[in-house]
Formats: C-alpha cells, structure tokens, sequence
C-alpha cells in the first residue's frame, strides 16, 4: 500500500470528530473540508476531514498521512465533493507528480506544520529540495478542479 500513518486514538475519535462536526457547522477550521468521495468498492460515500490548500490559484488535496483510504478512492473516482456548512462544491481531481508537487508541499507545511508536521518524517518548508524530493512520493497531492 505504501507510506501511511494511521491516526492515534486522540486524533481518530476526537480531533477529526472535532474539526469534522465545526467543518459541517459552517465553520472552517484553517481552510478545512469534508471530503465525500466514492468507496472505490462499494460506491458508498466516504468521508474525512481535509485541508484544502489554495497555491498559486488552484486548489489542492495534500494526504500527509500518506496512502489513507480517501487517497485510495479518489484515485478511483477522479471526483468528489467538498462540503463546509451546507455549502456541497462538486470537483474534480487529478493526481499530480512528485517534481511538480514540491512547491505544493512547502506551502501546506508553512500553512499546517503543526498540524501535520510529525507525518513529513522531520522535513519542514525550509528543508533542501532533496529531502522535499526525498518525501514527496509518500504524500499524495491533487488538483482539484469545480465540476465533475
């Protein structure tokens, strides 16, 4: 399957709850979401708590938890929903490779280091383009795009 850090029981039960049911509130938590997107078995909608990251003018998905369960259905759906409130934005998604996602990945570091930095494996926004290099294929990274 790849890198991914399963979340502690803190974060499962009460931090992504937390951020989760504040998100479904109205109330963005750092640019947060709730993503819906397809089980890509059950075509069931799943969904988790993101943060939706706008670099550059685009919009981007970051999975600093590597390869989790939201990663591994949206590379099967291509699309998905974010929701913040009842405010629901259609989107879809393209996965985008590791040279080109490197800005991307200092910019959700400087934006959530404290967040997420313990899941970039000691590797900061002001880190060399090695290590960024180094890093890069354990965290998948999507364009998001309006529509489906």
């Amino acid at each position: 399957m790849g890198y991914y850090r399963r979340p502690g029981w803190f974060t499962a039960n009460v931090f992504n709850a937390l951020v989760a049911g504040l998100t479904r509130a109205g109330i963005s938590v750092w640019g947060s979401r709730v993503l819906r997107v397809r089980g890509r078995t059950s075509g069931e909608w799943r969904s988790a708590p993101v943060n939706l990251l706008t670099y550059e003018g685009a919009h981007y998905l970051v999975a600093p938890r590597g390869q989790t369960q939201w990663v591994r259905n949206l590379r099967v759906a291509g699309s998905g929903e974010l929701l913040i409130g009842s405010k629901v934005e259609a989107f879809s998604a393209v996965e985008i490779g590791d040279a080109e996602k490197i800005p991307i990945l200092r910019a959700y570091l400087k934006r959530w280091k404290l967040e997420v930095g313990i899941f970039f494996s000691g590797v900061s926004a002001d880190s060399p383009e090695e290590a960024m290099l180094r890093i890069a294929p354990e965290h998948p990274v999507f364009r998001v795009a309006p529509g489906k």
